[in-house]
């Protein structure tokens, strides 16, 4: 879904073959398939895979392997934390999930890659979010683990220099997507109206053309980064730039 579904696209279009991961029962399949098929892009390989269970990894490959191709892209989309409302909802198995689910599988389906194929996906990508350096209502978790994501990439990338391979982080910033709504709740959207911010909503599909740059051939001497894709909004999102437009702000 979202930016997941909107890069899978963006490489078919460019005759790139596709596989989607899915954890079981989260996705439409038969709708995915109708979604590339009016792109004019092959249909896509479609897995149910646990990003967090080795076992899903390890078939996963193995099917990849078993059509006779390999890996030399590979985006990490995956997250899942606990929502926190309060300091109640703090608890370390919340966290270690987090981690688990947001952060570790780029570095363990990495590894695995490598195993497999022997040899290392020509681009690697995570993809962040807001959260780790700036306060985010309900996102602690998932904050904690963009955070971790974003570290570790930077010195895979240093520790992976002499290969053939390089670590990027795409963090995007207020997609509306279901997972968004979901983490801030009804009325977000609207909210978003009133405030005059829809302007800095960015779409599925921009942040899947940043990753498909990255990967494009054309980008190669950029590696260990972390970049941004927010139209700019980020740096026009205070309270000095709400207060010279607070006449124009549709508040009740």
């Amino acid at each position: 879904m979202g930016i997941g579904l909107a890069t899978g696209l963006a490489f078919a279009r460019q005759g790139c073959r596709v596989t989607l991961t899915h954890k079981w029962g989260s996705a439409d399949e038969d709708e995915l398939r109708r979604r590339f098929a009016d792109a004019g892009a092959a249909a896509p390989r479609i897995v149910s895979a646990d990003a967090a269970s080795d076992e899903d990894t390890d078939a996963l490959l193995g099917e990849i392997a078993g059509a006779g191709d390999g890996v030399d892209v590979f985006v990490s989309n995956v997250s899942m934390a606990l929502i926190v409302r309060g300091t109640e909802d703090y608890s370390r198995r919340s966290l270690h999930s987090s981690i688990d689910y947001s952060a570790w599988p780029i570095f363990e389906y990495t590894r695995r890659i490598h195993a497999k194929f022997g040899r290392y996906p020509r681009y690697v990508i995570g993809l962040s979010s807001g959260g780790p350096d700036q306060f985010f209502a309900n996102y602690d978790f998932v904050a904690a683990s963009k955070a971790v994501l974003e570290v570790m990439c930077r010195y895979l990338n240093c520790r992976l220099a002499g290969e053939d391979v390089r670590f990027n982080v795409v963090r995007a910033r207020a997609v509306l997507t279901d997972s968004l709504k979901a983490t801030f709740g009804a009325g977000f959207e609207d909210f978003l109206a009133r405030a005059n911010m829809t302007r800095d909503l960015v779409r599925p599909e921009e942040v899947a053309d940043a990753i498909l740059a990255l990967c494009s051939g054309l980008m190669d001497g950029v590696s260990g980064q972390v970049l941004m894709v927010d139209r700019g909004g980020t740096f026009r999102d205070d309270l000095m730039r709400m207060f010279n437009e607070r006449e124009s702000l549709r508040f009740e």
